[in-house]
């Protein structure tokens, strides 16, 4: 099959599912992280925490107060940093 017919294929099955005619083969959710509890547990500051999220520290405020909630890659991130706090170690070394 070539990648077009794949990728049509994909998206056909993705609007089957979306009007409800196919169910989905497997769903992940994320819990929305706990940022603050997650820094804190981490003992480093939000400008610290920002920088090795490559985020700005107005982004870590505004996740830590519920006003905005992480989403994409870094939802993934935060939750292998709290499932692994020395994955975060990993990251603000570079």
């Amino acid at each position: 099959m070539t990648l077009f017919k794949e990728f049509k294929s994909s998206l056909e099955e993705a609007v089957e599912i979306h009007q409800g005619r196919k169910a989905a083969s497997r769903i992940t959710r994320f819990e929305i992280a706990d940022v603050k509890s997650i820094r804190d547990s981490l003992q480093v500051s939000q400008a610290e925490f920002a920088k090795a999220l490559g985020t700005s520290v107005d982004t870590i405020k505004s996740w830590e107060s519920r006003r905005r909630n992480p989403t994409g890659l870094v939802t993934k991130v935060l939750a292998t940093i709290q499932d692994n706090p020395n994955f975060y170690k990993e990251l603000s070394v570079h």
